[in-house]
């Protein structure tokens, strides 16, 4: 870990822990906690801590949302996806729009103020995205979509400069993915605490009064704790400013530096392949063991069991990636995916212990593969600064999550046009040609898109050391 936690220049991360002494101070820290070694480390956990509240809102979304939308409120399928799908779309159209603003903010403020005005905004429109008010049918699907299209918004107008601090915490690739492996950390802790928590903790704070009121009191309590955590990293994290240029004057000079630089495009591409796969297979588990295994809870439990191997995962891939080069571990999470997949497809599990293991060997894959995209993307900025001559921060951010939003959107429709052209229909017992019909869109669609993101990565020109290469022309002004 030691060799991780290295290269961090410029001002200080984190306020009140004097991490850069300033230049002729003859001031000397002393005890362990006060070293270079350790204060950088802490920087950087407290930097990536606001992964964990992010996640509470986004691995709420991701896992329950939808069911949430079919079995509590009585959506049908068909209108719940096409809800989702459109909201997902708006997301990536919301974030492309705050990672053009958060270019546009003055470098010297830098992006923590975004996360002190919207922490308190994002959480209660999280709240209201579980409200259950007693409408009717006519009245519901609006009030449900234009409270998922608030809290869309409200995310991305938080979490894209959150995710732009990434690029301005170091400029060393290893330091980067390390704030990208502990991120992660924080994010799987998060996906335990939502998965494990959500219905227990809301039947205890609702009186087990229902399903939607014990949805709906789970938000509130994660509301509560992610606004407080927001709050307390923007507060406390300061950002490099000295190396930040002026931003780009116009959106046609941003576009076309994205469009011009090799590394963001395929690697965005690979990510789009990657996350409709994903996307497709994560929201099938709750559906999955509900009416192939009759197993609800053995759902939640595997949930929460994906969350807690994201804890080995993380660092596992961390050194792999040092030992491999980033790009190279995608390939190596991709072939674990397409092989699990393949031999899902073929095996056809019908116990809760078995697909529970699947499910596992393939939450491993999934962080891989999230691991070296988090790791790899601020590097693409310094790929398009020399490539390009212009260097896009924000935007870059803004863009590769409108992407990953658009991905997420096509997955959950082809998801809900999959089981909707097999018959399926929420609470009753399916058919066998409904249930064959489901498990084709389970298996298959994830193994074809994975498929297709192996073959895009192998286009993108980060390979080992060449990052590092980029950093010394830029220096040398070549």
């Amino acid at each position: 870990m030691d060799g991780l936690v290295r290269g961090l220049e410029g001002p200080g991360l984190v306020r009140g822990s004097n991490v850069a002494t300033p230049p002729g101070s003859t001031i000397q820290p002393h005890g362990v906690l006060s070293s270079p070694q350790w204060r950088r480390r802490i920087a950087l956990i407290v930097f990536a801590f606001g992964d964990f509240a992010f996640n509470l809102y986004w691995q709420s979304v991701m896992l329950f949302l939808l069911f949430y939308y079919t079995e509590a409120l009585g959506l049908p399928m068909t209108v719940a996806a096409l809800g989702y799908t459109l909201a997902s779309i708006w997301d990536g159209i919301a974030n492309l729009a705050a990672g053009i603003l958060a270019d546009r903010h003055h470098p010297k403020r830098g992006f923590a103020p975004f996360l002190l005005v919207g922490a308190a905004p994002l959480g209660l429109a999280f709240v209201l995205l579980y409200l259950p008010l007693p409408l009717t049918a006519r009245w519901t699907i609006p009030a449900v979509f234009g409270a998922h299209l608030l809290f869309r918004t409200a995310y991305a107008l938080v979490n894209v400069p959150y995710l732009a601090m990434s690029g301005r915490i170091s400029a060393d690739s290893q330091d980067r993915a390390l704030v990208a492996g502990l991120r992660m950390m924080f994010g799987t802790l998060a996906v335990i605490v939502v998965a494990l928590g959500t219905v227990p903790i809301g039947g205890w704070l609702s009186g087990q009064s229902g399903p939607a009121q014990s949805y709906f009191a789970a938000a509130a309590a994660f509301a509560i704790l992610g606004t407080l955590i927001l709050i307390f990293v923007g507060k406390m994290t300061v950002e490099e400013s000295a190396a930040t240029p002026e931003p780009p004057r116009s959106l046609a000079a941003i576009f076309a530096s994205l469009a011009g630089n090799r590394a963001f495009v395929t690697l965005n591409l690979a990510m789009m392949a990657m996350i409709v796969g994903v996307t497709v297979l994560n929201k099938s588990v709750l559906y999955y063991f509900k009416y192939f295994l009759r197993d609800e809870t053995g759902g939640q439990l595997a949930l929460a069991s994906m969350g807690a191997i994201s804890g080995v995962a993380v660092p596992l891939w961390i050194l792999i990636s040092r030992r491999t080069g980033t790009r190279s571990a995608w390939f190596v999470a991709n072939g674990v995916g397409v092989a699990g997949l393949a031999l899902f497809a073929l095996a056809n599990p019908r116990s809760t212990i078995a697909m529970q293991v699947f499910l596992v060997v393939m939450q491993v894959m999934i962080i891989g593969l999230n691991f070296v995209f988090w790791a790899m993307l601020p590097d693409t900025i310094e790929y398009g600064e020399k490539s390009t001559g212009l260097r896009v921060e924000g935007a870059a951010f803004g863009v590769a999550a409108l992407l990953q939003r658009v991905s997420i959107g096509v997955a959950t429709a082809i998801l809900g046009l999959g089981f909707g052209a097999s018959g399926y229909v929420a609470n009753v017992e399916q058919s066998a040609a409904t249930l064959a019909g489901m498990r084709s869109t389970i298996a298959l669609v994830p193994l074809l898109f994975l498929t297709l993101s192996g073959i895009l990565m192998i286009l993108n020109p980060l390979t080992k050391g060449a990052h590092a290469r980029i950093l010394r022309d830029l220096k040398r002004g070549a």
